[in-house]
């Protein structure tokens, strides 16, 4: 009877894990599709305003090195550490050290873009995207 009720239990936790699982996905989905909106947006006004897009350059892991890549775009954040490329892809601009990539150039995978930049990240250095891609817009073609 107790080993009954143990394996109720336990069916119980595994389905009340799977929903709140479900919960999180649906959310994290709506919130990529809303980051994605916004980041078509700033490219199609950023090309209206003639914001001309640069070849992207992504830190190693360790910050000590400096790689090309085959992506242009904009940067979002004055340190270089994201940056929209003119798909409207979003990239977290730090890669694996590499002595290919110090002669080819670094190979990108876009990110899922947050609505808040940063939010997980533990530094506590969080901002809105909607509000880095409006200061970005607004600097136009001078972005340190």
């Amino acid at each position: 009877m107790q080993d009954e009720r143990a394996a109720a239990w336990r069916e119980e936790q595994r389905q009340a894990v799977a929903v709140r699982a479900a919960a999180l996905e649906a959310d994290r989905a709506a919130e990529a599709r809303k980051a994605d909106a916004l980041l078509d947006g700033f490219v199609r006004r950023a090309a209206e305003a003639g914001l001309r897009p640069h070849v992207l350059s992504a830190r190693s892991l360790d910050g000590r090195s400096t790689y090309k890549t085959h992506v242009r775009g904009w940067y979002l954040k004055s340190d270089r550490s994201v940056a929209v490329g003119e798909d409207g892809e979003y990239f977290v601009l730090t890669v694996a050290p590499s002595l290919r990539a110090r002669f080819a150039g670094a190979d990108l995978s876009p990110s899922t873009a947050r609505l808040i930049v940063g939010a997980g990240g533990g530094d506590g250095e969080t901002i809105p995207l909607e509000t880095l891609l409006e200061r970005r817009l607004t600097a136009g073609d001078h972005w340190p």
